[in-house]
């Protein structure tokens, strides 16, 4: 079966701990987890699609500018990828899709499910942060798009713990999830 790897928004503003709108600690933790599992895809010669939040400085008309502080803002270090996954990206960068997305999920408004149908792929690996908002939307559209979901939980994190464990729970009971 054909596989894909979604490294979900693994961004400064989103780990670092001076990030815009970071999770901090717990995504600063699965650093190491989400690193290894991103270079075993590439080495594999699997697709690797790093779908990356994308907003423009003082948009009046993106739903989440009512919701959290300005982040990940065009052309800001705040969207650049955070700690040692940059260096992977910076050896691997032919090898891996940067997906610019403007939503929660991956899927909305981007080329995602066409690439993925375009290669047949199956199976769609996840990993990044939050787990609670863009990997479990990202999870939801994958699902009912008819993809099998692999959740990788040592390389998926919150800075909302319940919402991290609901969304665990969610990925498995509800949407069929197979979690490693």
């Amino acid at each position: 079966m054909k596989k894909a790897l979604l490294v979900v928004d693994y961004t400064v503003d989103f780990v670092a701990q001076d990030g815009a709108l970071t999770c901090g600690a717990p995504g600063q933790e699965i650093e190491e987890a989400l690193c290894f599992i991103t270079e075993q895809f590439l080495e594999n010669g699997d697709l690797v699609v790093m779908p990356v939040d994308l907003h423009e400085e003082n948009d009046p008309y993106h739903p989440e500018t009512k919701l959290f502080p300005p982040h990940n803002i065009k052309g800001t270090d705040g969207r650049k990828l955070y700690g040692r996954l940059q260096d992977v990206y910076d050896r691997h960068q032919e090898n891996i899709v940067w997906m610019d997305k403007t939503r929660y999920s991956a899927f909305a408004g981007t080329r995602l499910e066409l690439m993925l149908r375009e290669r047949s792929i199956e199976e769609v690996h996840i990993i990044g942060v939050c787990t609670d908002i863009c990997v479990l939307h990202t999870a939801i559209d994958a699902y009912n798009e008819g993809f099998q979901i692999v959740i990788h939980e040592q390389a998926v994190a919150s800075f909302d713990d319940a919402g991290h464990r609901y969304a665990m729970r969610h990925f498995e009971t509800i949407l069929g999830a197979q979690i490693r």
